[in-house]
């Protein structure tokens, strides 16, 4: 009976989300449910009740709101403008410089933000008019931002990985520290395909490097030492072990702060703004994770987490088989759902199965963030997408946008299949300073 009422939930569930309920409704109507039926209205109601203070309460998630402020500061106060001059400065003499540039400066804003979107509309304003100047197709140069700001989630800090890292119940940190491979690669990645485009489509990306008059180094060093100084306070206090990931989204958002305030960038403007865009971020991020919270519980009564996992563990599905699934999951899903829904809908299922296939969760958390990411850049409902579509609205329309990415995309599979085949590649920086 228990069962059933578990692949009832599932399949309500989903119902609801194809009917379009927001998932943190959903999650709380399948889960109060499901509770109600199997051990009555009063118990459901009590998780109803404790769920809220009992995740909320949870110290490490204390992370969230403080790494969304730095990243809300730092854009608004335009800490983060000089990356793109600067990267145009160093990557001058390479064909496809301006788009290389973009993406090298999407991973540096990623270490100041943890948001794909604020990555990608920052990055947006300034690099899509200087590329489609030079001659670039928009739809390129479009579609290499929206692209480059998936980085903006895996270079850390990242606020999915603080989430993954509270629901696994493992370090943030050394998930951190695995997402700066991936985050790489990812990057590497990209600039292959500008590169590549550049050789076979000089009709897309222009062979012609950036003339000579740019931004000169002093400039441009001069420009970014806002970004450079808050991406070592943060960095250094996390990696040297002077803080934890949850105090240094405190250390972080003190930073951009007082570096905002010494660059007379701290307006009134900019502090109500940054406050304001943290606080509806961090509260929608919060009541999915409460809803999740709710159905893990649910799926834990029912004994549906165990039956899956045992299931498993006394199948023969390989590793690559069960790789194979998880992937083809979350790209079904990141079509149709934001990163954070996708997330805490399929961690209460897909944890136990992992642990029962002696998974590393570490590993597996920079992988799922990779494969969430993916999700902004796909139809229909890419986000960044949108994003990109809302800053650079007289160059492409979404359908040409869409079709910018595609070659970006194929570059994602690429660093996915890399990650699963060498997972120690990820696992590098984890394992060295464990």
């Amino acid at each position: 009976m228990s069962l059933e009422v578990g692949f009832y939930g599932i399949a309500a569930l989903l119902l609801l989300l194809l009917l379009r309920v927001p998932v943190a409704i959903a999650l709380m109507t399948v889960s109060f449910g499901g509770i109600a039926v199997l051990l009555g209205v009063t118990p459901a109601l009590g998780i109803l009740q404790n769920t809220p203070y009992s995740f909320v309460s949870s110290w490490t998630l204390s992370a969230v709101p403080m790494f969304l402020l730095m990243g809300f500061v730092a854009f608004h106060a335009g800490l983060t403008g000089g990356l793109f001059e600067a990267a145009k400065v160093l990557l001058k003499r390479i064909p496809g410089g301006l788009a290389i540039s973009s993406i090298f400066a999407c991973s540096g804003f990623a270490a100041v933000s943890g948001s794909s979107l604020a990555c990608a509309a920052a990055m947006g304003r300034i690099a899509i008019p200087e590329m489609v100047k030079a001659g670039y197709r928009p739809s390129f140069a479009c579609g290499s931002i929206a692209a480059g700001g998936t980085i903006g989630a895996l270079i850390p800090p990242s606020i999915l990985m603080i989430v993954y890292g509270v629901f696994a119940e493992t370090s943030i940190t050394q998930v951190f520290m695995g997402g700066i491979a991936i985050g790489v690669l990812t990057a590497i990645g990209y600039s292959i395909v500008v590169l590549l485009t550049c050789w076979l489509r000089p009709d897309i990306v222009p062979r012609a490097t950036i003339g000579s008059e740019e931004t000169s180094l002093r400039n441009a060093i001069v420009g970014v030492w806002p970004a450079l100084v808050l991406i070592l306070i943060v960095f250094g206090g996390l990696f040297s072990g002077i803080f934890t990931a949850t105090e240094g989204g405190a250390v972080g958002a003190l930073g951009a702060i007082v570096i905002s305030a010494v660059t007379g960038r701290l307006t009134r403007k900019v502090a109500y703004d940054s406050l304001l865009e943290t606080l509806m971020t961090a509260a929608s991020l919060f009541i999915i994770g409460i809803g999740a919270a709710m159905f893990t519980r649910f799926l834990g009564i029912t004994g549906l987490s165990s039956f899956i996992a045992s299931t498993v563990g006394g199948s023969d599905i390989g590793y690559f088989q069960m790789m194979l699934i998880i992937v083809v999951i979350y790209f079904i899903l990141g079509m149709f759902m934001e990163p954070f829904g996708a997330l805490l809908i399929t961690l209460p299922v897909f944890l136990p199965l992992l642990e029962a296939a002696d998974v590393s969760l570490i590993w597996f958390g920079v992988l799922v963030v990779k494969l969430l990411e993916i999700g902004m850049i796909t139809p229909p409902v890419g986000l960044n997408v949108f994003v990109i579509r809302n800053v650079a609205s007289d160059y492409a329309s979404v359908t040409q946008i869409f079709r910018g990415v595609t070659t970006f995309l194929l570059a994602d599979f690429v660093v996915v299949a890399i990650a699963i085949i060498f997972p120690q590649i990820v696992m590098l920086l984890p394992n060295a300073l464990k």
